[in-house]
């Protein structure tokens, strides 16, 4: 993960980031410069807090950045749509893709009513955080929306420090002031 984490992070912020600019044209220096320092706090919250050897699986994370890209880039397609309606059909298709998975799957399937509760939430926080891209979309820069939810990883370190009371490294503090830095930055379209 120490690796494949940021590589992630950076793909999924990186090729819409250049998409955006190549259809909307290049914003100022300054929001340039946000991004830029964005992807910096974004490599920094993502990496591990210890040495991470690098793996032979590193093609995942370069796969799944490209997921991540290529849900940005799709989900920049529904245009003036409406945002609810564009969010509600984005997850019945993730939905029916892990069904069709989960079913293709040999053995013995069981859930725990936990679990089940717990995909729930996630899903309905997944859903609303796919809703509020889509309005960012529509009433920005396609760009500044992709990077800024890239700076997601930062709440959740955040809440891992306040919830957890989990402690995190300097570079990761560093990480997460360098994301909040970029944000005003950034909206300065």
């Amino acid at each position: 993960m120490g690796l494949a984490a940021p590589l992630a992070a950076i793909l999924a912020a990186g090729i819409p980031t250049a998409f955006g600019i190549m259809t909307q044209g290049a914003p100022g220096p300054v929001p340039i410069i946000g991004f830029l320092t964005a992807g910096v706090g974004i490599w920094l919250i993502a990496r591990p807090d210890g040495t991470a050897a690098a793996h032979d699986k590193l093609w995942l994370a370069f796969i799944a950045g490209l997921g991540f890209a290529g849900f940005f880039l799709c989900i920049n397609q529904t245009g003036t749509s409406s945002a609810d309606w564009s969010a509600a059909f984005s997850r019945v298709g993730s939905f029916l893709s892990v069904g069709v998975i989960v079913a293709l799957r040999k053995g013995r399937h069981s859930l725990r009513w936990r679990d089940a509760l717990l995909g729930i939430c996630a899903g309905a926080l997944d859903s609303t955080g796919t809703l509020f891209f889509i309005r960012a979309d529509q009433t920005g820069r396609f760009d500044a929306a992709v990077v800024l939810a890239s700076l997601y990883p930062a709440v959740t370190v955040l809440l891992a420090r306040l919830i957890l009371k989990e402690h995190f490294s300097r570079w990761r503090a560093i990480g997460i002031l360098a994301g909040l830095a970029a944000v005003p930055m950034i909206a300065l379209q």
